[in-house]
């Protein structure tokens, strides 16, 4: 751990060093802006270096989490202020290589404040995008789904991060979003806290409230195996009235029809924690619609052939902070939305929460309201 926060430290202080060379000494401002810039960024490598512990529980995030909230915030404005920077180095090399180097210091004396406010404006408008999830409906329609599982309604609820950032209200906000969608059905698909059991255990709780006459069932992502307490994390869900599924499937019975749930660890687990598809599946009757729970869509990957009549997914965050979204696909085959991973139609979700900054640009949390159809 002492290796990481040393390497963090050193890539956080590379980062803070650049933008203050590109921002306040390329420019030629003044020695006071200079000064008033080394304040502000050496504050805020600081401030992120103490967000990053409490996200990963070195520090109770309870005592401040208005700092954690600060410090993963920057990382997003110290993106868009790269981005920017970058681009007025490519306005500058043009013109040194148009030979009108007198033309540099004017177009970095207008351009730098722009980026700074473009920077400030992007993140602003992330922030208030992460700040409002929204009922995503979603209709899949099956020929073979059985005419008394017509209509059913499973609501899905993935990538909350609860913990350092966001407290125990907006788990609360999620679960009121997702009671007036009257599912029958809600799936929690992982990544639901970082942080941990002891220090943000609470965050969770509104979860408690959630009704679905069905059930309410969960499988587990990977930021409950980095948090390192995964076994402890399960267990509290199950407190708290939630069915953890771990590699094993139940059987719910509706209008005389029956729907196999199926769900598995995320890829990450280890040990008696490794994710295993097979067993997950095994004895599933062949003529039950089968619905698979896997927190990252390439696990679909896993299940070709197998049956399955819709895999249920998030982990993606659609990317969360644009322009990370085309980045993607190099890791899961599928963004958000409904695709078809092979035979297995795979429904993403990009999550109700963010991890880390608590900012969505052009990625808005969500969450699914999935309507099973005959037809």
């Amino acid at each position: 751990m002492s290796i990481f926060v040393a390497v963090l430290a050193a890539l956080l202080a590379l980062l803070t060093l650049a933008l203050h060379r590109r921002l306040a000494v390329a420019p030629g401002w003044p020695r006071g802006v200079r000064l008033a810039s080394a304040t502000v960024l050496g504050l805020t490598w600081l401030l992120t270096l103490t967000a990053f512990a409490m996200q990963s529980g070195a520090l109770d995030p309870r005592r401040g989490r208005w700092l954690a909230w600060a410090g993963m915030t920057w990382l997003v404005v110290a993106w868009y202020l790269l981005l920017g920077v970058a681009i007025l180095g490519i306005a500058c090399l043009a013109v040194r290589l148009a030979r009108r180097p007198g033309l540099r210091r004017p177009l970095l004396r207008v351009g730098t404040p722009l980026v700074v406010v473009a920077a400030l404006g992007a993140t602003g408008y992330g922030v208030s995008e992460a700040s409002q999830p929204s009922v995503t409906p979603v209709t899949v329609t099956d020929a073979d789904l059985p005419e008394g599982l017509d209509g059913l309604r499973v609501a899905l609820v993935t990538d909350l991060h609860a913990g350092p950032i966001r407290d125990a209200s907006f788990t609360r906000r999620v679960v009121d979003l997702v009671n007036a969608q009257r599912p029958d059905v809600v799936v929690l698909g992982g990544d639901l806290v970082d942080g941990r059991v002891t220090q943000v255990g609470d965050t969770l709780a509104p979860l408690a409230d959630l009704r679905a006459p069905l059930g309410v069932y969960a499988v587990s992502g990977n930021h409950e195996f980095i948090s390192q307490e995964a076994d402890a994390w399960l267990g509290h869900w199950e407190t708290l009235g939630i069915r953890v599924l771990r590699n094993e499937h139940v059987g719910i019975e509706r209008g005389g029809a029956s729907l196999t749930l199926a769900g598995v660890h995320d890829l990450t687990g280890r040990g008696t924690d490794a994710s295993d598809a097979a067993r997950a599946l095994s004895g599933v009757d062949p003529s039950s619609f089968t619905v698979f729970v896997a927190h990252q869509p390439k696990a679909a990957e896993n299940v070709q052939g197998r049956g399955v009549d819709l895999q249920l997914s998030g982990h993606t965050h659609g990317g969360q902070v644009w322009p990370f979204r085309y980045l993607v696909p190099l890791q899961q085959p599928v963004l958000d939305g409904l695709a078809t991973v092979g035979d297995v139609p795979v429904l993403t979700s990009r999550g109700a929460g963010a991890w880390g900054p608590p900012v969505r640009v052009l990625a808005p949390p969500e969450v699914p309201v999935v309507t099973l159809r005959r037809g």
